[in-house]
């Protein structure tokens, strides 16, 4: 079944869009009502499969951006597009554990093949390096369903207090709070691509500065640039700093993606697509890079969950589990199964502990790597030209480039956002 589409690009369509229209990602004024029209990839993709026939290349991929691109909800000014990966975590995670509650084996076989799941879709999406917003829904709905599990089968059995209910709350808004300041800008590098002429947000690079472009070696999407002295005038101090660094020719790293010279310790992120200062790694837990900027506020995300789910987790198993020791009752809890809002909260505590345990492995490398100043993009980088030596059994690696001694680099870290603060201030002057 087909159905005539109005081609309208600009401003001028959207004003006339209606609450269940909208745009598809061929420019193509659709509606709701027609999600199911022209369908011939999925109509030719099951009429392969019933008839036991291989889909030609690229049939399922074509396939699945049709059904993103349609899955929207009415809105004001035109339907909105929902990125279907929201949905699982959201949908799945109640019923696994619900389910969960209602025997011993059934949690033992949910709550073991949860985190293999998420590791299988964490490595599938790595691979393709695109981003998704599916880890950042199972964190904030595994915290807010938790929360509500807590006020609903716990609290109501008169042996919390209101005041370690409270407790609870604020280390839960905190949390929050440092989690939306680590969402923000991680040190976005101002880009030029080819398509978009126009320099992104963050300063003004001039590329006609750098000379011999046709000499560059390109590395990986890296061109190492032979910078002439003309050039470091042009460049903030942020920038110069580096570029003196060396005597006679002087090297520098060129992004051919975001067409800029990078700074020392900054990096491309190939799932972002941006160059950011001091990048540390791309989080899929909060869809953003970690980089000078947000790092100090991840850290402390990560320290306020920790905290705050330890003191959920011994709240919880001090009601369900009266007279055992918390680390007794999360492994002895007899008699728990017997009553299913028990066993629910009990699934709840041991699905806490598990995501607490996880996080608590990142925030331990995490503390190491600052005391050592060593991003985890630059510990790849050194084990795979086999610069650097592991220690504390492999935790951490040394590039031996940067430390200085544990205490100049937590000062380091700590003043991180107010030595670029310092530097943006200087250029402005």
């Amino acid at each position: 079944m087909k159905r005539g589409r109005k081609k309208v690009r600009g401003p001028e369509a959207e004003e006339t869009l209606c609450c269940c229209e909208y745009l598809d990602r061929k420019g193509q004024r659709s509606h709701l009502a027609a999600c199911f029209c022209e369908c011939e990839d999925l109509d030719e993709g099951c009429e392969r499969w019933l008839t036991c026939r291989s889909l030609p290349p690229g049939t399922l991929e074509r396939i699945a951006d049709t059904v993103t691109d349609r899955f929207r909800l009415p809105w004001l000014r035109g339907a909105v597009k929902v990125d279907i990966s929201l949905l699982p975590p959201i949908i799945l995670l109640p019923v696994f554990l619900h389910i969960a509650a209602l025997h011993l084996l059934l949690a033992l076989v949910i709550l073991i093949s949860l985190p293999v799941l998420v590791l299988w879709y964490y490595y599938l999406t790595h691979r393709k390096k695109g981003q998704t917003l599916f880890f950042l829904s199972l964190g904030l709905f595994s915290l807010g369903y938790m929360y509500y599990v807590f006020l609903q089968e716990v609290v109501p059995r008169g042996h919390v207090s209101t005041s370690q209910v409270i407790l609870l709350t604020c280390g839960l808004i905190l949390m929050l709070v440092a989690l939306s300041q680590a969402k923000r800008d991680p040190g976005y590098l101002p880009c030029q691509t080819s398509s978009d002429k126009a320099l992104c947000q963050g300063g003004n690079v001039n590329n006609n500065n750098i000379s011999n472009r046709n000499d560059l070696e390109s590395s990986k999407g890296l061109y190492t640039a032979a910078v002439p002295d003309i050039a470091m005038n042009s460049y903030p101090e942020g920038y110069a700093s580096v570029l003196e660094a060396g005597t006679g020719g002087i090297t520098e790293d060129w992004c051919t993606k975001c067409h800029l010279v990078r700074p020392a310790r900054a990096g491309h992120c190939r799932i972002c697509g941006r160059c950011v200062k001091r990048l540390d790694h791309h989080c899929v837990w909060i869809n953003s890079c970690v980089g000078e900027q947000n790092h100090q506020a991840f850290i402390l995300a990560l320290s306020l969950f920790l905290l705050t789910s330890v003191y959920g987790i011994s709240l919880t198993l001090d009601t369900i589990c009266r007279g055992k020791a918390t680390i007794k009752a999360l492994f002895y809890c007899p008699g728990v199964y017997g009553d299913y809002s028990s066993a629910l909260s009990f699934t709840c505590v041991w699905y806490c502990t598990i995501v607490t345990s996880g996080m608590g492995y990142i925030l331990l490398i995490q503390l190491l790597n600052i005391s050592y100043n060593v991003t985890e993009r630059e510990a790849r980088i050194a084990l795979k030209e086999n610069t650097g030596r592991r220690l504390l059994w492999g935790m951490v690696v040394d590039t031996g480039q940067y430390h200085r001694g544990i205490l100049h680099n937590w000062i380091q870290f700590l003043t991180l956002r107010s030595s670029d603060l310092q530097c943006s201030t200087e250029d402005i002057v």
